[in-house]
């Protein structure tokens, strides 16, 4: 089973609850805080850290086991599994303005033509970082990451997304799950299109906080086990105060 959390981290952006959380690393992972400049990339690093932290205490991780980390912007996302010999990789983008020289040169024909045929920019945008994400989880589940080349394997956009070309050093079935972040608020689904063909978001009847982290991200976990489930949202002051008892 693999088991996805995502949580925000502008509470670390306070420097007495960011030392606390700091406190609660390994020396290793400080000492790489420590080296960063900004705050929010040295929150991003102890973040994503206390994340995976806490997951393996809650599933009871063995250290064997594969995980995967990855953070964007105000958000830090980490997914785990809780069975040995199986490859997982997840990743999280906040979304900005899409760059079509980048799907162009680096994706597949077929995907950029998915990105660069819709009219509507705001389709433009949910197309080319739902590629993105499901292209960097496949590739860090390789544990190659961009090494392995975007333009590799293809990826069908659907409900879920499958891959229809992959490398042959990789010929193992994988699996996908999405996820659509929007203004603080997780919106779960088996595709995470969070967009109508109109290019509007639905927010199937919540009312979304635009101060609570920023705009918008995608999500996209990737893994050689079935059993992907839905990405949860933790809390870090909760996290913490859990961590610490």
């Amino acid at each position: 089973m693999i088991r996805t959390w995502t949580a925000s981290i502008v509470p670390l952006y306070e420097e007495d609850f960011y030392r606390l959380c700091y406190g609660q690393v390994p020396s290793f992972r400080r000492e790489k805080a420590d080296r960063m400049k900004g705050k929010q990339v040295r929150a991003q690093s102890v973040g994503v850290w206390l994340l995976y932290e806490r997951m393996k205490k809650e599933y009871r991780i063995e250290a064997d086991t594969a995980y995967n980390l990855s953070h964007s912007g105000d958000y830090v996302l980490c997914s785990v599994s809780t069975e040995r010999h199986v490859k997982v990789g997840c990743d999280i983008e906040e979304v900005k303005e899409p760059n079509l020289k980048i799907a162009g040169r680096f994706f597949c024909p077929a995907e950029y033509e998915q990105i660069a045929g819709k009219k509507d920019k705001a389709l433009q945008q949910e197309y080319f970082f739902r590629y993105w994400v499901l292209k960097e989880s496949f590739a860090k589940a390789t544990r190659e990451g961009l090494a392995l080349g975007m333009d590799t394997f293809e990826i069908m956009l659907g409900n879920p997304s499958v891959l229809v070309k992959q490398p042959e050093n990789y010929p193992e079935r994988y699996h996908y799950r999405e996820a659509v972040l929007r203004g603080g608020e997780l919106v779960p689904s088996e595709s995470g299109t969070g967009c109508t063909e109109s290019g509007e978001y639905e927010p199937e009847g919540k009312e979304y906080r635009e101060d609570a982290g920023g705009g918008a991200y995608r999500i996209a976990v990737c893994s050689t086990d079935s059993g992907i489930e839905e990405v949860r949202q933790a809390d870090f002051l909760k996290l913490l105060r859990v961590h610490i008892g």
